[in-house]
């Protein structure tokens, strides 16, 4: 039997994250751990999990089944198979969840190594409000705009938001499922996640058919976080699935990022945590995320400030005697100097210049400010 077919059928047979079987596929190879439990011996006590589900397991008619579908298995021997994945063996574990993914199942025509090359992961909360959907969106088109790939989990709010902001500037985006890429969750993004598998991809470890459970979610957030070089948090809750997405970034030494939101809002109290404690850079647009993950210079977002006015570009002594000149009330070029602290024949010129530029107006001997 081939390593993919025993790792497809090993999919089918653990939780996603499993670090038992993971340590035992590092060790022995797939075939071999496979083989050891079709032979119902019970190798670190795996066998008596996976026994009720080892009965008519059929690995290679699953993979038939599944290419007829459009769906095809990756795994770690393949060409597609993206090596930042792999980055999940050498780092911390997290709530007893670890390691690399067996395989993943793929549905979508793009490469899986060419889309995680250049991506960024945006989540957040279900509960989204309008400002993190609007946030998230704005965020996720100005980065597909710019051929990066925003990962996300498919999920109600923040997640959809990014997604649809992905696909709205025409950019790619992946999805990864705590379910089977043949299903659906929520159901009501049958749609979406179809028009994603056509544009860009939609991934899981879960072979085909599965249901999403809570603990799969989690174990789903790391292959989130590793795909990504970095991810954005738009809005989460202290207790937050996309914290924990956070967390698994923070482990792979991946650039963790945070939108700030309302400091009377909930659903951010999360992501300003991450910020006040700096295990998150804060960012505030799609500019802000891309210049912390291009390599350095490449995109530079622009200095926030105000636009510039005739009186930014006059010089010292002008806007010295501009600030004497009086509102309402006329004053003569003799008492602006006394008011401006400056010498008289110096005033006089910088008033025709004032003047020029529509800011002074002279009557007679007096001069003004003009509204």
């Amino acid at each position: 039997m081939s390593e993919r077919v025993a790792r497809a059928a090993l999919t089918r047979l653990s939780e996603p994250g499993d670090l038992r079987l993971a340590t035992l596929v590092a060790r022995l190879g797939a075939n071999e751990v496979y083989a050891l439990l079709r032979d119902e011996q019970d190798v670190a006590g795996v066998y008596t999990d996976v026994a009720a589900r080892l009965r008519g397991l059929d690995p290679e008619r699953e993979l038939d089944d599944a290419a007829r579908k459009g769906i095809r298995f990756v795994c770690p021997e393949d060409d597609e198979w993206p090596a930042a994945l792999d980055d999940l063996d050498r780092c911390e574990t997290l709530q007893s969840r670890g390691g690399a993914p067996l395989g993943l199942w793929v549905r979508g025509g793009a490469r899986l190594d060419q889309m995680s090359r250049s991506a960024a992961a945006v989540v957040g909360s279900r509960s989204a409000t309008t400002y993190g959907a609007g946030v998230a969106g704005d965020v996720a088109a100005h980065l597909a705009g710019h051929g990066v790939t925003v990962v996300s989990g498919a999920a109600y709010g923040i997640d959809v938001a990014a997604h649809r902001g992905a696909l709205a500037a025409r950019g790619p985006t992946l999805a990864v499922l705590a379910c089977g890429v043949d299903r659906a969750y929520p159901a009501a993004h049958t749609t979406l996640l179809d028009y994603i598998a056509e544009r860009g991809l939609v991934v899981s470890e879960l072979p085909p058919g599965c249901s999403p459970t809570r603990l799969r979610f989690l174990s789903r957030n790391r292959v989130i976080a590793a795909l990504a070089q970095g991810t954005v948090v738009v809005e989460a809750a202290v207790r937050s699935g996309a914290l924990n997405t956070a967390n698994w970034a923070a482990r792979l030494n991946r650039v963790v990022m945070g939108v700030p939101g309302p400091v009377t809002s909930a659903p951010s109290e999360g992501v300003h945590q991450l910020i006040r404690t700096r295990d998150a850079a804060l960012v505030t647009s799609g500019a802000d995320v891309l210049e912390l993950l291009a390599p350095a210079g490449s995109f530079l977002a622009p200095e926030a400030r105000g636009p510039e006015t005739v009186r930014d570009r006059l010089p010292e002594r002008d806007r010295q005697v501009l600030e004497a000149v009086p509102v309402s009330q006329g004053a003569s070029a003799d008492s602006i100097a006394r008011t401006a602290g400056i010498a008289t024949r110096e005033v006089a010129p910088a008033l025709d210049r004032l003047r020029g530029v529509g800011l002074v107006e002279r009557s007679g001997e007096v001069w003004r400010l003009l509204r």
